[in-house]
């Protein structure tokens, strides 16, 4: 494997926490460049966002930093990785739950294309938080504005009014 400057973070991101901009960020110091990808996990239902406003906010909560652009792509992760040209997969680890999970991931997409992964784990102090959680409150009505950047905060407080 050739050295790697830009890496593919990909997730649904329903809505972007705190914890995914500390793997953001951890990866754009470390990377050249960080290519955010937020996609559809036909797994998951209950979308809070749709993937249009979810880049949109994305976009703007990573203003700040000029080496990561933010992309929607549909479709298997190492699929979006070979269309990109990007060799490296970026995954944030909160617990070891996150991990176990995220190893067979990690080696399914070696084995099936070629994809490698690094894990960043994410400061112990957003390792609590979760865009499932996060949805449960704002749908309840509740101030999630402490886990999540200040633009969704923005957005999911407008959307109680």
């Amino acid at each position: 494997m050739s050295k790697v400057s830009t890496v593919l973070y990909p997730g649904s991101f329903d809505p972007l926490h705190s914890g995914h901009l500390d793997v953001i960020e951890n990866a754009a110091r470390l990377f050249d460049d960080v290519v955010v990808v937020a996609m559809v996990n036909p797994g998951k239902s209950g979308w809070l966002l749709d993937l249009d406003e979810r880049v949109q906010l994305m976009t703007e909560s990573v203003a700040h930093l000029p080496n990561v652009q933010v992309l929607t792509r549909t479709g298997l992760v190492v699929d979006v990785a070979h269309e990109l040209g990007i060799l490296l997969v970026v995954k944030g680890l909160r617990t070891v739950a996150d991990f176990e999970y995220e190893m067979q991931m990690a080696h399914t997409n070696r084995a099936v294309a070629g994809v490698d992964t690094v894990f960043l784990p994410c400061d112990p102090a957003h390792g609590f938080v979760s865009s499932t959680f996060i949805r449960e409150i704002a749908r309840a009505g509740g101030d999630v504005s402490s886990l999540v950047p200040p633009p969704i905060a923005r957005r999911l407080k407008d959307e109680q009014r």
